[in-house]
């Protein structure tokens, strides 16, 4: 079985916070790797109610660095300290983000037993690792903004029903018909393209904060799952672009022009609180598969 994508949303949340709603944060798992996207006040809280484990943190991913998206590292970072945190903490963002973590470390001054590696990344792939790889966009917020892509390589994989009927045993022989290799077994040839599949690969793409912009499309196309702002509804448009967001609609047309196979609507506007409902149907009218997140809501590809 090929392994699982799974996220997890902790906040869902624009600028202001409700009861129901915290600050933005996204937690990404793949095997070993927990990769959060941006990190709202009450994160860490967040994990707790989640029965999640911040200590399982590989890497975090910063948006922009806007209150309502940075807001929980300082905590964040400190309760790993207090933890046992044994990992080398890997944290990537726009262009300055090194110098406000360094200056975010002196003003929240604390014993700190581990190490912390701050990159500045632009558009382009920022981590290509055996199985998966991170890449990332740059948007339009008035302040330094990214968007980020995760994505798991596809790979060749042995069709365990053709195995078993095809009567080749377990073995050596295996792993030359995974790379592509025809095998002989006992006089008979066997051949690799009849027992093998090759899986396509993942993709999970996240667009926070930015205004409508060209980058978009080609940057989610084909995603998996198309994570999305979503602070305002068609009708308020305008004022979108006036506060360099998006809509729901416009968030829907990108992901149905970008041929998505699920669009998650996230950081919702806190005036939308009483509609949400309506909010939902005005993307869905564009795009079906759309969902609107909520806190603790767990997806997974």
């Amino acid at each position: 079985m090929a392994s699982k994508v799974e996220i997890t949303f902790l906040g869902t949340a624009d600028q202001i916070p409700s009861k129901g709603r915290n600050h933005t944060s996204i937690l990404i798992n793949f095997n070993e790797e927990n990769v959060l996207v941006d990190c709202g006040e009450g994160t860490q809280r967040q994990f707790r109610k989640a029965e999640l484990n911040p200590c399982k943190i590989t890497r975090i991913l910063i948006t922009h660095w806007h209150g309502d998206h940075v807001l929980g590292l300082p905590g964040l970072l400190s309760t790993l300290a207090s933890s046992g945190y044994n990992k080398t903490l890997f944290i990537y963002g726009p262009k300055g983000i090194d110098e406000k973590i360094r200056k975010m470390l002196e003003v929240f001054n604390f014993y700190k037993n581990y190490e912390i590696k701050v990159k500045e990344v632009e558009s382009g792939v920022l981590l290509d690792q055996k199985d998966f790889f991170i890449s990332c966009e740059e948007m339009e917020h008035g302040v330094p903004a990214l968007s980020y892509s995760f994505t798991v390589k596809g790979t060749s994989r042995i069709d365990k029903a053709k195995l078993k009927k095809s009567g080749l045993p377990e073995g050596p022989l295996l792993q030359k018909i995974k790379e592509g290799k025809d095998v002989t077994y006992n006089g008979k040839k066997f051949k690799a393209k009849d027992l093998i599949y090759e899986e396509e690969n993942k993709k999970v793409s996240v667009v926070l904060d930015t205004k409508l912009n060209k980058r978009i499309l080609p940057f989610v196309k084909d995603s998996d799952i198309f994570i999305s702002e979503g602070t305002y509804s068609k009708d308020l448009e305008k004022e979108a672009e006036e506060h360099l967001h998006m809509t729901v609609s416009q968030a829907a047309e990108i992901a149905k022009k970008g041929k998505v196979k699920k669009l998650i609507i996230t950081h919702v506007g806190s005036r939308h609180s009483k509609n949400i409902k309506e909010l939902l149907s005005e993307a869905k009218g564009i795009f079906k598969e759309t969902t609107l997140a909520r806190d603790f809501d767990k997806f997974e590809i």
